[in-house]
């Protein structure tokens, strides 16, 4: 996908509806205001879109779940705008996911 409208329109097309933003504790619905801990979120994939003619452009798009089933976005730029909240909870939620991966059985065959 070649640009943030286009890969947010495939999204909500795939039911990723809910907006959301970084906060104070965590993930915030922008529709239900519920906030979401780093704990309880999932990131699904994410985006990365480069400004053609400005680098001041870059925009990042981050795909969610959430504990409770909600799907959604979270948009950043990312480089000298980047929101240093997104970027502490991403880290916050990666090294969850870290923690996770690392203390799952292995499914490997013996």
């Amino acid at each position: 996908m070649k640009t943030l409208n286009a890969c947010l329109d495939k999204m909500v097309e795939q039911g990723y509806v809910e907006n959301f933003k970084a906060g104070n504790g965590g993930l915030q619905s922008f529709n239900s205001e519920k906030t979401y801990s780093p704990k309880e979120i999932n990131i699904v994939n994410f985006y990365r879109f480069e400004g053609i003619s400005n680098p001041d452009d870059n925009s990042i798009l981050y795909v969610i779940e959430t504990a409770d089933g909600k799907k959604g976005t979270l948009t950043d730029a990312y480089g000298a705008y980047a929101d240093p909240a997104v970027a502490k909870l991403i880290v916050e939620v990666e090294e969850i996911q870290k923690q996770k991966d690392f203390s799952a059985p292995s499914k490997e065959k013996k």
